[in-house]
């Protein structure tokens, strides 16, 4: 238990860090989420069976983008992360990352088969769906560059900067919900995509995003005065720094939590890139559905849930401050995996999947925020710009290659197919994704057992 002075943020820092956490998390999540479903229904939808059956399959070009899009944002972050370190400042990588990413996300809205038909002079309707497929994910992987300069690179290593051992559980409760309310905030939104359409949709967030990065130009201050290295490298040393043996000896503790981070996000990334599909398609879901069957008694237990969990997120970082995150991360654990479980077995009951989910995402939100706060409390404070780099590869990189090609294969074994409005056949992934992901969350208790046995405190 930590005995001792709890240091506080200040205001700014919290409205900064509630800012920039909460914008980036919804560019995050209608990049993984509305991304997929933007090839899934606007880019292949419409296009004949022949340049289907002649370009690249759909779920492979889904598995595809998410891929690439790892591999772009980590090496991004350890560009960024190294120039962040060695210029002693984040604030600028930060708004104008938030300004080029909002541009770029903007841009998403003018990319239809018919434009780059015409961009490219094409008129073969399999290399046009093809060039269409490929203009996407290079976009995206261009539209990463930015979000990891700010958010993944620049955003992350300013927390760690701003906070300590005495409230980093407290602050990443606080971003933990981010992704929750992102989630909301997407989802509502998803009513809106088909009112306005994907155009309006991805101009309209892009702005947003951009606006965030206008205010971040006055109100985000730099906290690096006296955490710089007196050690002195190249820039190549700096970028290799994290790989050395010598380096990965001398902090066995934020490996073994990365290696935990990575196993949870692989599990995470078997189901999540296709939900949105098989919501859809296997559980005959849509948000127009949704929206026309709100009640004002739905919408206040919906108001009061969502303050509740506001409430015992915030309440368990506290706690996990006082009393030491190793109290909750064996039964952080087993929700996701039973929320998981549950999720699979419902596979013909919306109501049941609902509640799966709802388990799932808090084993999730505890995984992350005890998880979270132990790899800022274990990574050196002098070279943070340095292992935001390291984090990706364990929490973006590996994840989003090994989680979507494992999902892919689930669903290609169990795949449910249907005829859509064009007579065109098409495949929607099954629920046991859900069971492999639970299978694969297992396996996080491996290194969670030598990391609980050094112990999670910094000490």
């Amino acid at each position: 238990m930590f005995m001792g002075n709890k240091s506080k943020l200040k205001g700014v820092q919290w409205f900064n860090l509630i800012l920039f956490g909460l914008m980036g998390q919804i560019a995050w999540a209608v990049e993984n989420m509305y991304f997929n479903t933007f090839l899934y229904n606007s880019v292949y939808n419409g296009a004949t069976q022949t340049a289907i059956n002649g370009s690249i399959d759909v779920m492979d070009a889904i598995s595809r983008m998410v891929a690439f899009s790892a591999v772009a944002a980590v090496v991004t972050t350890f560009i960024m992360g190294v120039l962040s370190d060695r210029v002693n400042s984040r604030k600028w990588f930060i708004s104008i990352g938030y300004i080029l990413w909002g541009i770029i996300t903007a841009c998403f809205g003018f990319i239809t088969r018919d434009n780059v038909a015409l961009l490219f002079h094409l008129s073969n309707e399999v290399k046009i769906l093809t060039a269409t497929v490929v203009t996407v994910i290079v976009m995206d992987c261009v539209m990463t560059f930015m979000g990891s300069t700010s958010n993944d690179s620049a955003f992350n290593a300013w927390v760690t900067d701003i906070t300590d051992v005495t409230n980093r559980a407290t602050t990443e409760s606080v971003l933990t919900l981010m992704p929750v309310f992102a989630m909301v905030i997407v989802m509502a939104m998803g009513g809106f995509v088909g009112a306005i359409g994907y155009p309006a949709f991805f101009i309209a967030l892009g702005s947003v995003v951009a606006l965030c990065g206008i205010i971040g130009i006055f109100t985000v201050k730099d906290s690096r005065a006296q955490k710089v290295s007196a050690e002195k490298q190249s820039f190549f040393a700096e970028f290799i720094y994290g790989f050395k043996p010598s380096v990965v000896k001398t902090n066995k503790n934020l490996y073994l939590s990365l290696c935990a981070m990575a196993i949870f996000n692989i599990a995470y990334q078997v189901f999540f890139p296709y939900i949105f599909i098989y919501l859809q398609h296997s559980l005959d879901f849509t948000f127009d559905k949704l929206l026309a069957g709100i009640t004002p008694k739905m919408i206040i237990i919906a108001v009061v849930c969502l303050v509740a969990l506001v409430a015992g997120i915030i309440s368990l970082g506290r706690l996990m401050d006082k009393f030491g995150k190793d109290k909750f991360i064996y039964a952080s654990i087993l929700l996701f995996i039973a929320g998981l479980v549950i999720t699979g077995i419902n596979d013909k009951s919306l109501a049941g999947f609902g509640i799966g989910m709802l388990i799932t995402m808090a084993g999730y939100g505890c995984f992350m925020i005890l998880l979270g706060a132990t790899i800022r409390d274990f990574t050196p404070e002098d070279k943070t710009g340095m292992f935001q780099g390291i984090r990706m590869i364990f929490m973006v990189l590996l994840p989003m290659v090994i989680g979507p090609v494992i999902g892919k294969e689930i669903c290609k074994i169990s795949a449910i197919t249907y005829t859509n409005e064009y007579d065109v056949v098409q495949s929607a992934p099954g629920a046991v994704m859900f069971f492999a992901a639970a299978a694969v969350g297992a396996l996080i208790f491996l290194p969670v057992i030598f990391l609980k046995k050094n112990g999670l405190k910094k000490s």
